[in-house]
């Protein structure tokens, strides 16, 4: 499985919706929100802002696929290597991933992303 693209960074925050309108001014757009959670983008690059409440992950970095099936292959591979993994989640907001952490406990994602959602996702409230 070759990696094509880090694609956001997922941090802890004490209030989305300040947090939300702190990254919105530094230039970030708002692409999901919800009462645990809220997704922005800079260009391509996404931030995830997780709230107290949120109990899915951790901070953690993700990479993007646009293709379903690759997700599929990858934790197979991946648990084939013995690396700690969750199970597949699907998301509320139509994606899908796993989480695994590397050799010192750093959770990564692997996060699948429809190619339609990636150009824009409709912004919950």
């Amino acid at each position: 499985m070759t990696l094509k693209r880090l694609g956001h960074v997922a941090i802890c925050v004490k209030d989305i919706e300040a947090a939300a309108v702190f990254y919105q001014g530094l230039g970030l757009e708002l692409v999901w929100k919800d009462a645990d959670w809220a997704y922005l983008k800079a260009g391509e690059d996404g931030l995830a802002l997780l709230g107290p409440s949120y109990k899915q992950a951790g901070p953690h970095f993700g990479f993007i696929f646009h293709d379903r099936a690759e997700i599929d292959t990858a934790y197979e591979q991946l648990k084939a290597q013995g690396v700690e993994l969750t199970r597949i989640h699907e998301h509320r907001d139509g994606t899908a991933s796993f989480y695994g952490k590397d050799l010192d406990g750093n959770w990564f994602e692997y996060l699948y992303e429809p190619a339609t959602q990636a150009v824009k996702t409709p912004v919950a409230v």
